[in-house]
């Protein structure tokens, strides 16, 4: 298992709840050494329900604490300080996603790392079990060529992360064109919780035709209200020539003339009388593997089992290691994100230009 990871967290808000929970979880594999928050009652909150110390300045954490790297789960708009910050002093840092709001921001940070800022990026839907399995399933070359894949299931820069993973696509010009359309949807859960009244409100649904140069096909489909509605469904699919994947469903060929039909199943412990814990072993299609949970005997989701997984990719870069999702890959990303919603500002077709992070030296 390794050293454990010692990890410090600038910021209080929803998002740093899941690394809390997940050193909770795994104190073996991860240990909070302080936060960074600035308002004093809710850092009085944070060490009363967590046990943790809080600090209100970056100075004064890192006066105090010791860490083998940061995670910066802040606002958009002032991430990009914190990471010049954290790079002055040489200091590891995790972000979360996006790591900046607009191209400038995204432009200034492929500058920081151009002088050696050692930086990933939190992206944690591709480690999520099940599209972590679909995207096996694409390598291991058993659908052929990948020409088209549909993503529904993620709003903007993690929507484009998994569209470009599961098509292989780089960092050349895109074509693309998008439409916004609103519907009436009946209000459900939010972070708060269940819905407490009946309400109606206006779901804002997202569409998007993206051509790579290399011929292939991603559509994007997001509405606002998808993450949390009981009544708006997820979907993924992607296509080759020799098969395709329809969320949870494989048609694939093992010859010509014979179609195989899989589906991708859970392995749970703790069920139908199993009494090794509850948790999840891993995914399989047919007799093979297609994921295996890294954190095999803890109660973690699906969420928080890809969050812990950056965490760990983190502590191997942080020692050295090598990167697994960085300020070039997320960086292109939210590029692709922003300009999807520059097509549906504008009405028309808008082409991408090749940014400075797809070149590398």
């Amino acid at each position: 298992m390794g050293k454990k990871a010692r990890f410090s967290i600038i910021g209080g808000g929803f998002r740093t709840q899941a690394f809390l929970r997940i050193a909770k979880e795994l104190p073996e594999r991860f240990e909070v050494s302080g936060l960074v928050v600035r308002d004093p009652d809710k850092g009085q909150f944070i060490e009363q329900e967590w046990n943790v110390h809080t600090y209100r300045t970056l100075e004064e954490l890192l006066e105090k604490e010791q860490q083998d790297f940061v995670v910066v789960s802040v606002a958009r708009t002032v991430c990009p300080d914190f990471l010049f910050e954290l790079a002055e002093r040489g200091i590891p840092a995790l972000t979360e996603t996006p790591p900046a709001q607009d191209v400038e921001g995204l432009l200034r940070l492929h500058e920081l790392t151009l002088s050696g800022a050692r930086i990933q990026v939190a992206e944690q839907y591709h480690d999520q079990p099940l599209h972590a399995a679909r995207q096996a399933f694409v390598e291991s070359g058993r659908l052929g060529t990948i020409s088209e894949a549909y993503v529904s299931t993620a709003h903007d820069y993690h929507g484009m992360n998994l569209m470009r993973k599961l098509l292989g696509a780089g960092y050349g010009q895109v074509k693309i064109r998008a439409m916004r359309h609103e519907t009436p949807l009946m209000g459900g859960p939010t972070r708060s919780g269940p819905p407490t009244e009946e309400t109606l409100i206006q779901s804002k649904r997202e569409l998007a035709w993206l051509e790579f140069e290399d011929g292939k096909l991603g559509v994007y489909d997001f509405c606002n209200d998808q993450y949390r509605s009981w009544v708006r469904s997820n979907l993924v699919s992607v296509r080759g020539e020799r098969g395709e994947i329809v969320d949870q469903r494989i048609n694939v060929l093992a010859d010509y003339a014979t179609p195989q039909y899989l589906d991708f199943k859970r392995i749970n412990k703790g069920e139908n009388g199993n009494l090794e814990g509850y948790f999840l072993q891993g995914i399989m299609a047919g007799d093979q593997w297609m994921y295996h949970n890294p954190f095999v005997g803890s109660r973690l989701n699906d969420d928080e089992i890809a969050i812990a997984t950056c965490l760990a990719r983190m502590a191997e870069y942080a020692a050295g290691g090598p990167s697994s999702y960085g300020l070039r890959e997320a960086s292109q990303d939210q590029y692709l994100g922003l300009m999807i919603q520059q097509a549906i500002a504008s009405g028309g077709v808008v082409t991408t230009d090749v940014q400075p992070w797809a070149i590398i030296d």
